[in-house]
């Protein structure tokens, strides 16, 4: 074995010492800052950002303290610790005192043994002084900026308003300058609060005459003055056709209060004359929103500019027209939306889209108020997303609100059912449309609501108010311990005869399972049924009912009566002699239902038929009726789903049980609610609308002696020529003095003899 000397095994060792390899270097670390240089103004602060980074494994934390500041600015924190890779930040504040110039901040990093120090340029900028205050002021704007009116007519409302500025609260002035002669203002100058608006109204004389000008608005308040300028054209007043007569007064959905769709005084349209040869499209109105209300039309009336036809209508944008019937002329516009409101949003539901506003047929009384007046309901939706129910009244001549007008719709009813509260259903406004034409029944107008689609919570319910006060004087739920069982009936009006009795069918809902002696049921539930409801004693009440014997299936089905119209038959002999008193209807089912009016027969769902009712057409309508009935000498017309068009001739008062004429032509979703012009008995029309919301718009004349005889379409002309757009599916034709008046989603298409 080799054996070393100590001093061999020694040296190594003291290599091995020397050269460290009892420990290792303790590294170091670089120091750096961003930004590399500052800038801060006085009275303000900015920051650094400092970080440590390791060099050669380098991990023991690292002090910096902040000093060498210039006068008036300080560092915050002054002295922080860093952990090597992470950053640390200081902030530096100049006073607001501090002078303006170039120092530096020193930054000394210490870990240990180890040093490094940094050195950042810091300038101190002095801040400008803050500008003067600005004066109180204010801008000046109308809107619309540009206006276009009839000389004989009167222009849209317009906003003028004073947006303040700088605090401005004074009162501004406003004179109104450039208006062309015979042109005048109302009113003719302005007293405006700041950032309130007020409305304007340019209205041309006959003898206005049609050119542009630029009318200037000036508003002042002391010194101060600004101005806005409003383009303005005044057209000619166009020459009207003469008319042989004023025509009868179309006031009312379907002519009349038992709502038989019947113009029996027509002397211009008859068979002979109604062809695409000497027929077709004279114009279509437009309007600022979809027309779901029947046109209403009123002849021979006095306005301020003269005597003449006039047609009403109403839209969904909460607007209504008086519009001259045979030019189109406007007369007024009035919107019914309160300040800062908009027409209701759909509310979930496709059925009235885009937008809510009048869809309810209105009512005119030409006895009510100084000049008549027209009775509407509209919905709105305020700034804040609360709906709005309110019946207005609006003078016929001019369209301002009458006295009372608008009165807010709101109602309670004792029970138990859906939105009830300690014992009383509550009316939420934001649940329901006005749906069913409007009623004016004894100096008092009763509307029916609906619910959007099926959307919980709602119940049926109908009101009565005052015409004159526009005071509510009734209100009934036909469904205060249930749910569902709203009125809408397609549009059609509720009907009403001549002791003051109101009829209606009643979409599905709650029918009580238990009935009184008197057969009613106990609850007062009455979902689904045909109704007569008493106005006896200023109250509403439920005096009769027919409900089918399979109604609470045909309810959880949604297979609801109440899809359609109820109409009333005139007093119909039978072959002994007996005077009948009839109404009549159909909905989902299909079936149509001839009710006795004073004898419904209540409800019998023990036997699987419904002979407690006068009449029954099973299945005659098998698509269903999303529409109503017309008549016209002792004939019923009716047009269902997907469904031509059919008579049923009404013998010894009873309806034939198959037709006894149909049209060739079908009538798509929802089906058709025709009406009918006749001079007396004779030259019958009978007027029909294709009005699916997917395809043109067709209408149809047919004999009423002959359904399979068509007198008339408006596709048979070339070239397009009575085309007058896509359909719109509440609309009945409305036809009075030689025209035909037919709503669209976006005006009124109007027809007549085109030769006239």
């Amino acid at each position: 074995m080799l054996r070393l000397p100590w001093f061999a095994l020694v040296f190594p060792l003291v290599l091995l010492l020397a050269a460290g390899g009892c420990g290792s270097s303790p590294g170091n670390f670089a120091l750096s800052a961003t930004p590399s240089s500052v800038a801060v103004t006085a009275g303000a602060t900015a920051q650094i950002s400092i970080t440590a980074t390791a060099v050669s494994g380098f991990g023991q934390p690292v002090t910096v303290t902040v000093s060498g500041l210039a006068a008036g600015v300080t560092a915050s924190p002054a002295t922080l610790t860093l952990t090597p890779g992470t950053a640390g930040t200081v902030t530096l504040s100049a006073a607001g005192s501090a002078p303006a110039g170039t120092g530096t901040a020193s930054l000394l990093a210490v870990s240990g043994s180890l040093s490094h120090e940094l050195v950042i340029p810091v300038a101190v900028a002095v801040a400008p002084p803050p500008p003067p205050p600005l004066a109180p002021d204010f801008s000046l704007s109308v809107s619309p900026a540009t206006e276009t009116i009839t000389a004989g007519g009167s222009g849209s409302s317009i906003a003028v308003l004073a947006t303040p500025a700088n605090g401005f609260a004074g009162t501004v002035a406003v004179a109104i300058t450039g208006l062309p002669s015979g042109v005048t203002a109302a009113p003719a100058s302005l007293s405006l609060a700041a950032g309130v608006a007020q409305t304007l109204t340019l209205t041309a004389g006959s003898s206005a005459v049609a050119g542009t000008a630029s009318v200037t608005l000036t508003a002042s308040s002391g010194s101060l003055s600004h101005t806005a300028t409003l383009g303005l054209t005044v057209s000619p007043a166009p020459t009207a056709a003469p008319t042989p007569s004023a025509g009868p007064d179309v006031l009312t959905y379907h002519y009349d209060n038992f709502r038989d769709g019947l113009n029996s005084h027509e002397t211009v349209l008859s068979p002979f004359t109604v062809n695409s040869t000497s027929f077709g499209l004279l114009g279509i109105y437009p309007v600022d929103g979809k027309v779901d209300a029947q046109p209403l039309y009123v002849g021979g009336l006095n306005l301020p500019s003269g005597t003449a036809n006039v047609l009403y209508v109403a839209t969904e944008n909460d607007s209504v027209y008086a519009l001259d019937a045979r030019t189109g002329r406007q007369y007024w516009k009035t919107s019914v939306l309160g300040a800062g409101e908009t027409p209701s949003d759909a509310r979930g539901c496709n059925q009235i889209v885009p937008e809510i506003g009048i869809t309810a047929t209105p009512v005119i009384d030409r006895a009510q108020g100084a000049h008549s007046a027209i009775f509407l309901v509209g919905m709105t939706e305020d700034a804040s997303g609360g709906y709005h129910q309110r019946l207005h009244a609006l003078d016929l001549t001019t369209g301002a609100e009458l006295a009372g007008s608008p009165a807010e719709i709101q109602a309670s009813f004792p029970g138990n059912g859906e939105n009830s509260t300690a014992g009383r259903v509550i009316f939420d406004p934001a649940q329901y449309v006005a749906r069913a034409g409007l009623l004016l029944l004894n100096s008092k107008i009763y509307m029916g609501f609906s619910s959007h689609c099926d959307i919980a919570p709602y119940t049926g319910w109908m009101m009565g108010y005052s015409e004159a006060a526009l005071t509510q004087a009734s209100v009934l739920d036909l469904t205060p311990n249930g749910s569902d069982g709203s009125i809408w009936m397609a549009g059609y009006g509720i009907a009403a005869d001549a002791g003051g009795n109101i009829y209606v069918l009643d979409a599905n809902g709650t029918l009580d399972s238990t009935f009184n002696g008197a057969g009613f049921p106990n609850g007062m539930d009455f979902g689904n049924a045909m109704l007569k409801i008493s106005t006896g004693g200023g109250g509403l009440a439920v005096s009769d009912f027919f409900e089918p014997y399979n109604t609470v299936q045909e309810s959880l089905g949604d297979q609801d009566l109440g899809a359609g119209g109820a109409m009333l038959l005139p007093d119909l002999p039978d072959n002994a002699g007996a005077v009948h008193q009839l109404m009549i209807g159909a909905g989902k089912d299909g079936n149509i239902y001839v009710g006795d009016r004073n004898n419904l027969g209540k409800f019998n769902g023990s036997a699987p038929s419904n002979g407690n009712v006068y009449q029954e057409l099973v299945n005659a309508l098998p698509n269903g009726a999303w529409s109503g009935p017309a008549y016209f000498n002792s004939t019923v017309y009716y047009a269902g789903v997907n469904d031509v068009l059919k008579a049923y001739t009404i013998t010894n008062a009873k309806l034939s049980l198959l037709p006894t004429s149909q049209s060739a032509t079908r009538f798509p979703y929802p089906g058709s609610t025709p009406s009918v012009s006749s001079d007396g008995n004779a030259g019958g029309i009978v007027w029909a609308l294709e009005s699916g919301t997917s395809a043109p718009a067709v209408l149809h004349a047919f004999d009423a002696t002959d359904l399979s005889n068509e007198l008339y379409n408006s596709n048979q002309a070339p070239n397009g020529r009575d085309a007058f757009g896509p359909g719109n599916k509440f609309l009945t034709p409305a036809v009075s003095n030689g025209m035909v008046f037919v709503g669209t989603p976006s005006g009124v298409a109007v027809f007549g003899l085109l030769s006239r």
